[in-house]
C-alpha cells in the first residue's frame, strides 16, 4: 500500500503541466486580443472599396445608450463604393447622420429620409501611400504587443524555475512552446497587413 509520501511524489508533474499550460494558453488568448486590436484598426483605415467593417466604430445614441451602429441597422454594399445604412427603427436616421460626422471616419453622410448612404471618396495616389504607412504602424504596434507578451510569458517560466517548482528541461520546452505560438501570431499579423496593403492599391 503507498504512503502518503508516495502518493504525493506524482503530483509536481501535474503542476508542472497545468503551470506551463496556463502561461502558454495566457500568451496565446492575449496575442489573439492584439491581433483583434489590429483587425479593428485596419477596419478603420478606409481603402477605396466599401465594406462595412468600415463603421464597426460607430456608436449611435440609441435612447442615452451608446449603441454599436451594427446592432440597430442592416449594412450593404452598393455598386462596390456605397454604403447603405437602413436602420430598423427610421426615427434613428438624423442620430445615425450625427454620429458618422462625429467619428473620425472622414466621410459624408447623406440621408434619404429612410436610410443614410456613404459613398466612399476615390483614394488619390498620397492616400494611398498614408493609409499604407498607417497600416504598417498599426502592424508594427501589434507586433510588439505580441512579442511583450512573450517575454511576459518567458519572465513567468523562469520565475517558476527559480522556485524550483519546474525543471530546466521543463523551462526550456516551455520557452520553445512561448516561440512557437508568437510565430504563428505574428505570420498572422504579417498576413492581416498584406490584406490590408492589397486593398488600398485595388482602386
Amino acid at each position: 500500500m503507498p504512503s502518503l509520501g508516495d502518493h504525493r511524489l506524482g503530483k509536481p508533474d501535474v503542476q508542472e503541466k497545468t503551470m506551463i499550460d496556463e502561461i502558454l494558453e495566457d500568451a496565446a488568448e492575449r496575442m489573439d486580443k492584439s491581433i483583434a486590436s489590429l483587425e479593428a484598426a485596419f477596419a478603420r483605415i478606409r481603402t477605396g472599396r466599401a465594406h462595412p467593417s468600415f463603421l464597426d466604430s460607430v456608436d449611435v445614441d440609441y435612447y442615452g445608450s451608446a449603441t454599436p451602429l451594427s446592432q440597430m441597422a442592416n449594412i450593404n454594399v452598393e455598386e462596390g463604393r456605397t454604403l447603405v445604412i437602413a436602420p430598423w427603427d427610421r426615427t434613428m436616421v438624423p442620430l445615425i447622420e450625427k454620429a458618422i460626422l462625429k467619428s473620425d471616419l472622414g466621410v459624408t453622410p447623406n440621408s434619404g429620409g429612410e436610410s443614410v448612404r456613404i459613398t466612399m471618396p476615390p483614394l488619390t495616389e498620397e492616400n494611398r501611400r498614408d493609409l499604407a504607412k498607417a497600416a504598417r504602424n498599426e502592424a508594427e504596434n501589434a507586433r510588439i504587443a505580441v512579442r511583450n507578451i512573450r517575454r511576459d510569458a518567458n519572465s513567468d517560466i523562469k520565475d517558476f524555475l527559480k522556485e524550483k517548482e519546474i525543471s530546466e528541461d521543463d523551462a526550456r520546452r516551455a520557452e520553445d512552446q512561448v516561440q512557437k505560438v508568437t510565430d504563428q501570431k505574428i505570420k498572422v499579423v504579417d498576413a492581416l497587413l498584406d490584406k490590408k496593403e492589397n486593398e488600398l492599391m485595388e482602386f
